[in-house]
Parts: C-alpha cells; sequence; structure tokens
C-alpha cells in the first residue's frame, strides 16, 4: 500500500499541473504536411510519423534477457507518463481562465482527487524500478522534474515528499532524463522508439528534442547487462 501513495501521488501531481556513424539513421522522419499533384495543381495530406531504428543485436542471451525484462518495465510507465503531459498541459489552460485563486486551489483538488481515485488500484504493485522510471519518463514528457512540478502546484507538501521517497523508493524527485549521457536513458529511448515503430506504443514526442542518430553512435558498443543493473 505503500507503493500506492507515492506512485498515486506522483501521478496526482503532473495530472494537475552499418558499423560507422553514417550507417546511422534520424530516429523519426516526420512532416506533418506532405504534398503531391493533381492536374499541376497540389494537395496537402497528412502522414504518420516514420521512425527509423538501428537493428537490435545482442552479444549473448543474457544481454536479450536483461533488455526485453527493461522493456517491460518501459511499456508499463510510458503511458502513466504521457498521460501526465497531457493532464498538465489541459490544467494550465484551464487555470490560465481561473482568476480567483480559491477557485484555483478548488480545481486542484478536484482533478486530484479524481486522479487519485482513477489511478490507485492500477499501480499499487509498481515496484521501485518502476518508480524510478516513471520519474524520468515525466520529465521526458514534461520537460520539469517531480521536484519542480510538486513544488508549482503542491509546494506545501515538500516535506511529505522527501519523507515518502527516502522511505519507500529511495527515488530523487529531482531525476532528469537525460539519454544523451546515461547509459540507461538511451535504452529506454531505444525501447520507445522501437515500441513506436512496431505499434506497441502511442507516439508522443519528448519535450525536448533528441537526435536519436548521435546516440545510436555513442552507445554503438553499448553493454544492457552493466547498463541497466548499473547503481543510479
Amino acid at each position: 500500500m505503500k507503493n500506492i501513495s507515492l506512485i498515486g501521488f506522483i501521478l496526482c501531481n503532473f495530472f494537475l499541473n552499418a558499423q560507422e556513424k553514417e550507417e546511422y539513421k534520424k530516429d523519426s522522419v516526420f512532416n506533418k504536411f506532405d504534398y503531391f499533384l493533381i492536374n499541376n495543381d497540389t494537395a496537402t495530406v497528412n502522414l504518420d510519423p516514420v521512425f527509423l531504428v538501428k537493428p537490435l543485436r545482442f552479444k549473448d542471451s543474457n544481454q536479450s534477457l536483461y533488455y526485453y525484462w527493461y522493456r517491460k518495465i518501459v511499456l508499463k510507465t510510458y503511458p502513466y507518463a504521457t498521460l501526465a503531459a497531457d493532464r498538465l498541459i489541459a490544467l494550465n489552460k484551464q487555470l490560465a481562465q481561473i482568476k480567483s485563486a480559491s477557485k484555483r486551489r478548488k480545481h486542484i483538488l478536484k482533478m486530484q482527487n479524481y486522479m487519485e481515485g482513477e489511478f490507485t488500484n492500477q499501480l499499487k504493485k509498481m515496484t521501485r524500478t518502476e518508480g524510478k522510471i516513471l520519474i524520468k519518463l515525466i520529465n521526458r514528457q514534461t520537460g520539469s522534474t517531480v521536484f519542480d512540478l510538486i513544488k508549482e502546484y503542491r509546494s506545501g507538501w515538500k516535506a511529505f515528499w522527501y519523507q515518502l521517497t527516502a522511505k519507500i523508493f529511495k527515488i530523487s524527485l529531482k531525476s532528469e532524463y537525460h539519454p544523451e549521457s546515461v547509459g540507461k536513458d538511451y535504452i529506454v529511448e531505444d525501447i520507445l522508439l522501437h515500441a513506436f515503430r512496431d505499434g506497441s506504443l502511442i507516439p508522443q514526442p519528448a519535450f525536448k528534442p533528441i537526435d536519436f542518430q548521435e546516440l545510436n553512435y555513442k552507445y554503438r558498443n553499448i553493454d544492457y547487462v552493466k547498463e541497466i543493473t548499473a547503481k543510479d
């Protein structure tokens, strides 16, 4: 039940508020509007995003086992992170229309209570690793850390949050998503792009652009077991 409190409250707060470099292609190619000619006239057509990622290659079966174990966790937590980003955008738009401070507080509380009831049962079995990835993914989607979001919307709960994370998950609420420098984060990004391509997840771009071509080259010899088991 302690897990419910941490992850549930995290979401509530957010809802409120070939071997060479040239081999590697861009992670995605997406033009919102492409066009074609009809009788010397132009017409636009919306195209779905195309994700070009390098094939998965593992040095041994142990590497593969760790990768797909991590993939299972990422696929489980990603939808909550994207929902957090969507709710945060919606909340900011709604609050911008509310001038009264008391009405703003009531609106935030109403949304918080709704989200607690909506997600508590789904999140009660979330593990420490899942919680850590969720916090990273929320930063990927919103551009803000959990700490910053709590500070903005629930500043009075700062001590409460520190007590929970120190006691249960020992997760830093200031954790950021840096696939360009953190091997675990690169693996998460690689998992996401493969899942976008095969339809396992609905794509949502990162808040900050990510050059996956450069990342693929940098991590071309990555040791999945070493990175996934490394201490944060």
